[in-house]
């Protein structure tokens, strides 16, 4: 598994338009973060999930979303993506102690 140096953490954003092309922006740019730093190992899995929680930001929301990539410690990288909606959805916007499983 490749690794993060954390002597020189880095860390990247990216505001993303409202836009169907929003995920393939996103997918490019973090291809190409990953391979300056020598994390081309991280690309595949970083792309998908990358890809999944920016379309997502596409669907349910109507303004720009923004995502952020960084090192956290050696060999783990975080990737954040969110959007301008403020409401929280189900089954989310509840306490973890009302959330019933049964019903999800």
């Amino acid at each position: 598994m490749p690794t993060a140096a954390t002597e020189n953490p880095w860390s990247y954003s990216l505001r993303l338009p409202h836009d169907p092309r929003a995920a393939a922006i996103a997918r490019i740019t973090l291809r190409a973060v990953l391979a300056r730093h020598g994390m081309g190992g991280f690309t595949d899995p970083a792309t998908l999930l990358t890809s999944e929680m920016v379309t997502n930001a596409y669907r349910h929301t109507t303004g720009p979303a923004e995502m952020r990539i960084r090192t956290v410690e050696e060999g783990r990288l975080r990737i954040s993506v969110w959007d301008t909606n403020p409401d929280i959805p189900p089954p989310f916007d509840k306490p973890p102690a009302l959330f019933d499983r049964s019903s999800a």
